[in-house]
């Protein structure tokens, strides 16, 4: 549902600007033509810029350090360019490019859980190396749209019990922003989760909420504002699960999740990325070292017990 509904909206905005420039041209002022066109396909870049300064505002006291002006320059820009990969071409017309690649006896598998407005798209090149590797995944899609945090626990529990049947071992899980929050809402929804599962990676999730989620009125959004009575619950439910289970990429940069710390978790392995945005923090080389670091213990220890002569 929602690659129609991207596709929808790139359309519609691929004919404002069409409908912008073709009066101009024709009236033989081209450069009004184009600039006006360029204007309206590039609108989202105002928006970005907008979130950067209310992340710039509401740092406050956050421990973190700050970003100053060119870090936040710089991932603005970056951003600018991946926003546009991935919500106008990746994700409405791209998510169902790479299906999920079946498990094989003792080769560990990825859950990939996508955050907000996002679809398994957002993981193209993930997926593409993946592929290439033979890796088994399974890349979810979270629907409805807009849902319950709480109705998306089924979905994931479906992935992670497809990998473990597959493979014959607990997944990695790599979740971005909200998908993080669906894994931890998971783990403390049916018991044995925790041994079902290698190690979670969170990617800028607002697992203390967010200062920007304020500003939305979807289900999903109000459980995401921060001290919420959702967040609250999944506080109270979930054992001590953090320390050594999770890794959580966070960063002064991240113009959604803010401020910064607030994408942290106590006893949890909190890493900084310095200069990164939200979406493309997805993309950072630190976290893919970090999931290739959790898997390549498994491909060891599998290669070990082969050169002993232990059965695979």
């Amino acid at each position: 549902m929602l690659a129609r509904l991207q596709r929808f909206v790139v359309l519609a905005v691929t004919l404002v600007a069409l409908g912008w420039l073709a009066p101009w041209w024709w009236q033989g002022r081209p450069a009004m033509a184009i600039v006006g066109a360029a204007g309206i396909g590039l609108s989202y870049t105002l928006v970005l810029a907008l979130e950067f300064m209310l992340l710039a505002c509401v740092h406050g006291r956050d421990e973190t350090p700050r970003a100053g002006p060119l870090q936040l320059l710089r991932a603005w820009l970056g951003e600018c360019v991946v926003a546009w990969q991935v919500f106008v071409w990746r994700q409405p017309f791209r998510s169902g490019l790479h299906p999920d690649v079946p498990g094989r006896p003792g080769v560990r598998g990825i859950v990939f859980v996508h955050g907000y407005v996002c679809n398994r798209g957002l993981w193209g090149p993930w997926l593409v190396r993946c592929t290439a590797e033979r890796r088994p995944f399974v890349a979810v899609n979270l629907e409805p749209v807009f849902s319950d945090l709480d109705v998306y626990v089924p979905q994931l529990e479906a992935a992670v019990a497809r990998l473990e049947r597959e493979t014959g071992l607990p997944p990695l899980l790599v979740c971005h922003s909200m998908g993080g929050l669906v894994a931890r809402a998971w783990l403390a929804a049916l018991p044995g989760t925790a041994a079902r599962v290698q190690h979670v990676i969170t990617i800028a999730t607002p697992h203390r909420g967010t200062w920007l989620a304020r500003l939305s009125r979807t289900t999903n959004s109000r459980h995401m504002r921060q001290a919420s009575e959702w967040l609250t619950g999944l506080a109270s439910r979930e054992p001590a699960l953090h320390t050594g289970r999770f890794t959580c990429f966070y960063g002064h940069a991240d113009n959604i999740v803010f401020p910064p710390r607030v994408a942290t978790l106590p006893g949890a392995d909190n890493r900084h990325l310095r200069a990164t945005a939200h979406v493309a923090m997805v993309f950072h080389p630190e976290v893919v070292s970090e999931a290739a670091r959790w898997l390549a213990t498994t491909d060891a220890a599998i290669s070990a017990g082969v050169a002993a002569g232990e059965p695979r």
